[in-house]
């Protein structure tokens, strides 16, 4: 499908850059799991989420 937008080197190098993309993208949640509350974004993850349950 993304080859009827772009001819066969653009999606050779579209995919050649995919791990690159992938890798910042992990970068980048930990960094906003890192600088922000991070408590309240690991709320969602269900594994996580049972150990800091607080008994108000």
């Amino acid at each position: 499908m993304i080859s009827k937008f772009m001819g066969p080197k653009y999606v050779a190098i579209a995919k050649s850059w995919v791990p690159t993309m992938s890798a910042w993208g992990i970068v980048g949640g930990v960094s906003l799991i890192h600088f922000t509350d991070w408590r309240l974004i690991l709320d969602y993850v269900p594994y996580i989420n049972g150990k800091y349950k607080n008994d108000d």
